[in-house]
């Protein structure tokens, strides 16, 4: 087959194959591990007549649609305003291409809907790919379905991992075997949900941490989302993900185009962790910095488990100035500062400073904290209503509801309508109030309920459209998407906001699974970790400060605590972990993650540069071995490394590193290995207590 009659991008890990045919749309040849096609035979001379089958060739188009032989799941379903279906067959496709983007438009000349599809290399090296369809006909037609990428998965693939979770118990990870038939993972509360962004992991063969090809994806959205992999009876595995619609939302005019969220699409033969780097590229590459680039993230001190509803100016100046003294850099006022709202009964919607507790406003403490050195940061929760509210008594009409119908309550809170300019141009209104009476730096955007009844799409792309005027208006604020804990986290939302809360539960030994899901879509500079009290307000275990704090470390530290309720030897140490984390910032963060597992229930992180690299070993419950075995860190082979012990984490007066002399000694003096010896035999490691962690400095020689 000639050159010219395929279509083909590559990058550095993958490649992606097509091959056009006349009067059709193009066909999958490959997607996964990089490839040179070189004179392919083309694949109707390649596949014969099978049994049972139509005559012809009905490979995977690029935008497969049902009704002339293919019988996998469609990518688009079209109506007019009949209500009847409009079939769609692509009979035309211009292709433009150069060695970062393929662009291809398909042309259905009899319902003259045309169909564009874009694969672009990320910074990264992942692939993104984005999917519209415009209606070139002179009637309307509804959109009920448009997938935003259908994909071939490699033949070799053998596992799907994916994560589930609710409030307080985000990210739990699943593993499942490719299916025999179909696969789905949907979502219908109007939100990712606490499972984390629509995606998925599917691990080939071999494929582990370190190795293997393996395909990672998230569509980059916000709401409502279908993931699924079907197995077709000719024996390969298609994957397709897309917005769900409601029925009827997405209706164009002549000459109107409904875009479908990108997906982002992670292709490595490196195993997991090489999949979590592109994807992490992926997603930095979409986050809009204040001045176009990212600072060290400050550490933060949220007032919400450290006086809940009862502040007030003073109480709150308390508390910053407790938190100045530990060196705290960003100090974020919580839910209760505004009118009405000394319980979660009222006040949503009433976006102005409360009289009784800051009678002058929020301009004075946000001055009172900036006097101290910090950057002062507000929580909103923008999208919801309290029926007690002022904001309701006015507009009954600005909330999610069916007519004549129930309107449930979540945490005695409504959902506005996002879809309504006149909703939205209100809340730009309180908020760029706020933003430009008081010297607020930070935004913690709270979003609390499921939608029920649901906005659809509509909703969520007003939500978007907010924070984007938000932005352009305050592009030096920055904002965290929290959601109930971790129930917004994606890749659609992270070109507004800067920072996710990746649960409500900060209790340390939930936190290590639940901030290795996260990372498997985002990394680690975006990641809300904060020091929380013991015992956890969330399950009521009893941790360790040093424990708490080094997982902590691991993301965007931060405290949830008063430190005043500290004894001094406990506010000591957490002084000197916030000390620790600012020193070593710059290393954990907007570098490589690699994940492992080692004997005995271990596991391991590494964060940094090819150069340099904080590593945690961590044991969360109590070992079946009397001494753990080394652990093999495959990531440091080429290179020799001096290796430092930085801290050991866990209870006092148990069993420790300086038990052992070679450890304590290496606290002062780095002991030299090979990166062979790291790769291969292993970083030997001390017998560690349940609840503890140690964490090493790997520094590689010139």
């Amino acid at each position: 087959m000639k050159p010219a009659d395929l279509a083909a991008l590559h990058g550095p890990e993958w490649s992606l194959v097509l091959e056009r045919r006349d009067g059709a749309q193009p066909v999958w040849r490959h997607l996964g591990a990089r490839v040179d096609p070189g004179e392919l035979p083309k694949l109707a001379a390649l596949r014969g007549a099978a049994t049972f089958s139509l005559e012809g060739d009905h490979a995977i188009g690029l935008l497969p649609v049902g009704g002339l032989g293919w019988f996998g799941p469609a990518a688009a379903a079209l109506r007019g305003e009949d209500g009847k279906a409009i079939p769609l067959a692509f009979e035309q496709c211009a292709v433009e291409q150069d060695d970062a983007q393929l662009s291809l438009t398909l042309c259905d000349t009899v319902s003259r809907v045309e169909c564009a599809v874009a694969f672009r290399v990320a910074a990264s090296g992942a692939l993104e790919v984005s999917t519209q369809l415009t209606n070139n006909s002179d009637t309307t037609v509804i959109v009920d379905r448009l997938a935003s990428a259908t994909l071939p998965l490699p033949a070799g693939s053998r596992e799907i991992i994916s994560w589930r979770g609710r409030h307080n118990a985000e990210f739990s990870e699943c593993r499942e075997t490719m299916p025999a038939h179909g696969w789905v993972r949907e979502t219908r509360r109007g939100l990712p949900g606490h499972g984390g962004p629509c995606g998925c992991y599917v691990l080939g063969e071999d494929s582990g941490w370190h190795s293997g090809q393996t395909t990672a994806l998230q569509l980059a959205w916000s709401g409502d989302a279908r993931l699924l992999i079907e197995r077709d009876d000719e024996g390969f595995w298609t994957c397709m993900a897309e917005a769900v619609l409601q029925a009827g939302e997405s209706a164009l005019a002549p000459g109107e185009t409904y875009a479908a969220p990108p997906v982002l699409v992670a292709l490595s033969t490196k195993g997991r962790n090489g999949a979590m780097s592109q994807m992490h590229g992926a997603v930095r590459e979409r986050i809009d910095w204040p001045d176009g680039a990212m600072t060290p993230r400050p550490v933060h001190l949220n007032s919400w488990e450290a006086c809940y509803f009862a502040h007030d100016e003073t109480r709150i100046g308390e508390l910053a100035e407790a938190g100045a003294k530990l060196g705290i850099e960003r100090f974020v006022l919580d839910d209760g500062w505004f009118r009405g709202r000394n319980n979660d009964m009222a006040g949503l919607g009433d976006w102005t400073p409360d009289p009784a507790k800051y009678p002058s406003g929020l301009a004075p403490i946000a001055q009172r904290v900036t006097d101290l050195g910090m950057q002062f940061g507000l929580w909103v929760e923008p999208e919801m209503v309290n029926p007690y509210s002022d904001l309701y008594r006015a507009h009954p009409d600005w909330v999610l509801a069916l007519q004549e119908r129930e309107q449930p309550t979540a945490r005695n809170q409504l959902v506005l309508d996002m879809r309504r300019a006149d909703v939205q141009d209100n809340l730009f209104a309180q908020i760029d109030s706020l933003l430009t009476e008081a010297r607020i730096s930070y935004l913690k955007w709270d979003h609390n309920r499921d939608h029920a009844p649901s906005g659809g799409a509509k909703q969520v792309r007003g939500t978007h459209a907010l924070l984007a005027r938000l932005r352009a208006a305050h592009p030096g604020v920055e904002i965290e998407s929290c959601a109930g804990g971790g129930g917004r986290i994606d890749a659609g939302i992270a070109q507004y906001t800067h920072r996710f809360w990746t649960s409500d539960n900060i209790d340390a030994v939930a936190r290590i699974g639940m901030q290795r899901g996260f990372l498997a879509f985002m990394p680690p500079e975006t990641m809300g970790a904060h020091v929380g009290a013991s015992p956890s307000h969330a399950t009521g275990r009893v941790q360790s400060l040093d424990f708490r704090a080094a997982i902590a470390c691991q993301g965007h530290f931060g405290v949830e605590m008063d430190p005043a309720a500290m004894d001094s030897r406990e506010r000591e140490r957490l002084a000197a972990w916030i000390a620790f984390y600012k020193q070593w910032r710059v290393v954990v963060h907007a570098g490589r993650v690699y994940l492992g597992e080692a004997g005995d229930g271990l596991v391991w992180q590494a964060q940094g540069s090819e150069d340099e690299l904080l590593l945690w070993l961590i044991r969360r419950d109590h070992g079946g071995d009397r001494r753990a075995q080394p652990i093999a860190l495959p990531f440091a082979v080429g290179r020799d490394w001096d290796v430092s012990l930085l801290r050991h984490a866990g209870q006092s007066g148990v069993l420790t590193p300086r038990a052992a002399p070679a450890f304590a000694a290496m606290r002062d003096t780095p002991q030299r290995f090979t990166g062979s010896w790291l790769a291969q035999a292993g970083l030997p490691v001390p017998a560690l207590a349940a609840e503890s962690a140690l964490i090493f400095h790997l520094k590689a020689l010139p």
